[in-house]
């Protein structure tokens, strides 16, 4: 099933639901991850501010995968060769 994401406020129900979808309690995960249960509830919890190496990571052992899409934006598209 994919996800597709336009705000970073739908990480959260998107991390919570394959994290349930495993079976997993926050505290089994984080041991996963090597951190403790207090750090994964933040990381679920405000998930926009995380790293994205830590979101990759969640997502791996959830057996997720991060998909990125273009689109062209006519607003900035004259912008692009600044960068």
């Amino acid at each position: 099933m994919n996800y597709t994401i336009n705000t970073l406020d739908q990480l959260k129900p998107i991390l919570v639901g394959y994290r349930k979808s495993n079976g997993l309690s926050q505290k089994a995960l984080a041991a996963k991850l090597g951190i403790s249960q207090q750090t994964y509830q933040t990381l679920e919890s405000n998930p926009q501010k995380v790293t994205i190496e830590r979101l990759f990571n969640v997502l791996t052992l959830l057996g997720g995968r991060l998909s990125l899409s273009y689109i062209v934006n006519p607003s900035i598209k004259n912008q692009r060769d600044d960068w």
